[in-house]
């Protein structure tokens, strides 16, 4: 069996506010950019009031990165769906891309890609809410969402500060990966951002952007994993 490598990222960029409270979308692009990453989903990617417009204006996305917007925005105006947006590297192919309600207190969404690669993945870019039972909720939607997918990663900011609570839901179908400490960036002590990664997807690595211009760009480090998709026929 060969495999198809990509390297896939999430970051919470705090609507590109960084720790010295000053909005700064270049310097989030900048941090983007040395990931080297095919794949990057975005949390907390539009302002929150009103038209809910973009942190990251589309143009400087263009102009200053190899990546290309997934449309995602039911408004036209936003980058993506409840803060959720993707990046894709220019040349890969995306399909079947859907907004996914979340149940809960509060308002959540997801949302979901298929990358082309290989025997075909679905991404999931989510991020959950503050309280466990909701989480535990959303995680169950998007188990019931993937179900008939062969091949699904999860990615984003799972706002669990535990390592051995809140994502049962995932122990059966998932391998559950934290690369390290991402909140709060000053002074890492939780690692609220993570992968899942279904049967049949290898992680070959996996790591925390630790620079300088990461730790002051926003309240969370980013995360990346190199994963395999392996060739055979797509059953999704």
């Amino acid at each position: 069996m060969t495999n198809n490598a990509i390297r896939i990222a999430s970051y919470n960029i705090r609507k590109a506010r960084g720790l010295d409270q000053r909005r700064m979308p270049n310097r989030i692009l900048s941090v983007i950019n040395t990931l080297s990453a095919d794949v990057v989903v975005l949390q907390e990617a539009d302002r929150r009031l009103g038209v809910r417009e973009p942190a990251l204006p589309r143009m400087m996305i263009e102009s200053e990165t190899d990546f290309q917007l997934v449309e995602l925005s039911e408004n036209g105006i936003s980058l993506g769906w409840h803060g959720n947006a993707v990046l894709v590297r220019k040349g890969f192919a995306v399909s079947h891309v859907e907004r996914l309600k979340l149940p809960g207190l509060e308002p959540r969404g997801a949302v979901r890609f298929d990358l082309d690669i290989g025997a075909g993945v679905s991404v999931i870019a989510a991020h959950f809410g503050l309280m466990r039972r909701d989480r535990r909720a959303q995680l169950n939607a998007l188990c019931d969402a993937t179900a008939s997918c062969a091949h699904t990663v999860i990615a984003g900011d799972f706002n669990e500060w535990s390592q051995h609570k809140g994502l049962e839901p995932l122990e059966h179908g998932f391998d559950v990966h934290a690369p390290g400490r991402t909140f709060h960036a000053r002074r890492p002590m939780a690692a609220l951002d993570r992968f899942a990664l279904s049967e049949g997807i290898q992680l070959r690595d996996a790591g925390v952007e630790q620079g300088a211009l990461a730790k002051v760009s926003s309240d969370h480090l980013p995360i990346w994993a190199d994963i395999d998709v392996p060739m055979a026929a797509p059953t999704c």
